[in-house]
């Protein structure tokens, strides 16, 4: 396990993101999202590994890039924000109803984050959809709660991210995660 290494996960749209980039800013080392990322290189490269074209493509993406920040980040020593972490594809899958790959569900086990994991829940307010995400409200709650079990599934411990605003959240998360 690795203690320094922070998830932030939660539906789309609840200011995961954000709050990640108002930490990169305090001097917070910090690793993007890898689903937006894949999502913009596939729709820029007229590519099919997309949540809404081909899912199994786009969940093996995310984990390939989120395997590799998790690698990459090992040497760090200092805390290290993750904007969603491996088992993000393994509750994606399940909110999809598609089976779980092996190797996703064994990274998800062997690459590990601390135990503490930060989870922003819907926030309607804030919500908003654009070209990269498509969800609407329902489904951006019903992700949220599949993230929140799969990541209880596998022994993680959800602290919920108060609904406020920007700097008060990274203050919160400075301080109830000891960063």
């Amino acid at each position: 396990m690795s203690d320094h290494f922070f998830v932030v996960t939660g539906g789309p749209g609840a200011g995961k993101t954000s709050l990640i980039t108002e930490l990169a800013r305090r001097g917070f080392h910090t690793i993007p999202e890898s689903g937006r990322a894949v999502i913009r290189e596939e729709m820029a490269s007229g590519g099919d590994a997309l949540p809404w074209a081909d899912r199994m493509a786009y969940a093996e993406q995310m984990l390939a890039r989120d395997r590799q920040a998790h690698q990459g980040a090992a040497g760090l020593r200092c805390p290290v924000i993750f904007d969603r972490g491996i088992p993000d594809g393994i509750g994606y899958l399940r909110l999809c109803g598609a089976p779980v790959p092996p190797a996703m569900a064994a990274a998800a086990r062997a690459q590990r984050y601390n135990r503490r994991v930060v989870f922003a829940p819907y926030w309607a307010e804030i919500f908003a959809q654009d070209p990269e995400r498509r969800q609407g409200p329902a489904e951006a709650e019903a992700t949220g709660a599949a993230l929140r079990d799969t990541y209880a599934g596998l022994g993680y411990r959800l602290v919920e991210l108060p609904r406020a605003s920007v700097a008060a959240r990274a203050d919160w998360m400075i301080a109830e995660l000891g960063l």
